[in-house]
């Protein structure tokens, strides 16, 4: 039976994406370069953590609507969801967007849909379809294009996928409506019709938007850390005012999103992205920041007691409550801790991974009880009722004790 659909990309947008297009009624045909990750999705499992994407997963695959291959094949719309990491000095790196190109365009054919949903340069879709043009040009007027970011939030990427609003935009009118009506089989939200660039260009806005706002409380953490203030309480106290939402500091920004996305717009508007430049200057520099106060809390146990102390880091993701480390900031700040270790023991802590190639993971309760000083780097769940003994250290870094 020939898919409705080929989606390119298995991770996590692309599988939670695929699930919900197979349990709309579509077939679809799902491709990773990774043969592990297409076999742990052909047994109707999931190689990732998303709350209710594993039973979404396994009904798909055992209903057959749902499978998983290292090649895609003949379809009626093909959806791009690959990464796109940086090359050189931040600059997007688009290659991979290219290569799933490449790899489908054998098989379009007039009347398809061709869909990128990676987060992309402003010109990236019309980029692809010069490539696909110059590869195919009997193709050219005769196939549908379009961009369509997702807006999802890792954690609950199931119900948002579903009730998000979504912008589409094609490289022609006719373009749009196709994605549009293909969007519609199974998005709740509404529909937003535009052209390809500003959809583009939509996505990362909205997330330079939110690293702007979190540099500002970031900024504020080390203000008041100065002023000797405490920036949690001071925030929820400006926060009763009708007009400000100040957001919650951290120990810097990480995600796919968030922490990337700003870059494609000051790779290439460098003179023009001021503000934006400046809030991820002030995201990165809190997570040296973070481990810097951690080297101070180290050094000065040591003075005070006459040996190294025991140091327990809680949370290597990028956010709380999910497995995701990629630009983790504690996941940096752990590394920069450890590459300036003397003596000391350290207790590494992430309770959504059970194990990890680099570091060694320890429970929370056997990391709060040995340890002498207790780093959050990350609000789990887990860490919100966790019991410090008066005599440790805490340094809190992500609110978990401000309550």
């Amino acid at each position: 039976m020939t898919p409705d659909v080929v989606t390119i990309g298995l991770g996590y947008i692309g599988l939670p994406t695929s699930a919900l297009m197979a349990s709309k009624g579509m077939q679809v045909h799902g491709v990773d370069v990774n043969p592990e990750v297409v076999k742990t999705i052909n047994q109707g499992k999931i190689h990732i953590i998303e709350m209710d994407l594993e039973e979404v997963v396994a009904k798909a695959v055992h209903s057959g609507k749902l499978v998983a291959d290292t090649t895609p094949v003949v379809a009626d719309t093909y959806l791009i969801v690959v990464p796109t990491p940086f090359k050189g000095n931040h600059e997007p790196d688009i290659s991979y967007v290219e290569a799933a190109t490449n790899a489908v365009i054998p098989f379009l054919k007039e009347g398809d849909l061709y869909i990128i949903e990676s987060t992309s340069p402003i010109g990236t879709t019309e980029k692809m379809m010069e490539l696909i043009y110059r590869e195919r040009p009997e193709l050219k007027g005769n196939i549908h294009l379009a961009y369509c970011p997702e807006r999802v939030l890792p954690g609950n990427v199931m119900y948002e996928l579903v009730h998000n609003d979504r912008v589409i935009g094609g490289v022609d009118t006719e373009s749009t409506e196709k994605a549009i009506a293909f969007y519609r089989q199974f998005v709740n939200g509404e529909l937003h019709p535009t052209n390809a660039r500003t959809a583009e260009m939509c996505k990362l806005v909205e997330n330079s938007s939110r690293d702007v706002q979190i540099a500002f409380a970031n900024e504020l953490s080390l203000i008041c850390d100065k002023a000797n203030i405490n920036v949690w309480e001071l925030i929820r106290l400006a926060n009763k005012h009708p007009r400000v939402n100040i957001l919650q500091p951290g120990c810097g920004v990480g995600g796919h999103c968030i922490a990337v996305d700003p870059y494609f717009i000051t790779s290439d508007f460098p003179l023009e992205s001021q503000i934006i430049g400046k809030a991820r200057e002030i995201n990165n520099y809190k997570s040296f920041w973070v481990a810097e106060q951690i080297t101070k809390a180290r050094h000065a146990f040591q003075l005070e007691h006459g040996r190294p102390p025991a140091i327990a880091l809680m949370g290597l993701a990028f956010k709380p409550n999910i497995d995701d480390l990629r630009e983790s900031p504690a996941k940096y700040i752990v590394q920069k801790v450890l590459q300036e270790a003397q003596n000391e023991v350290y207790y590494i802590v992430e309770p959504n991974i059970k194990n990890h190639q680099v570091f060694k993971i320890t429970t929370y309760k056997e990391a709060v009880e040995k340890a002498d000083i207790v780093a959050f780097l990350v609000a789990h769940k887990e860490f919100k009722n966790v019991e410090v003994a008066k005599a440790k250290e805490v340094l809190d870094f992500c609110g978990v004790t401000n309550k």
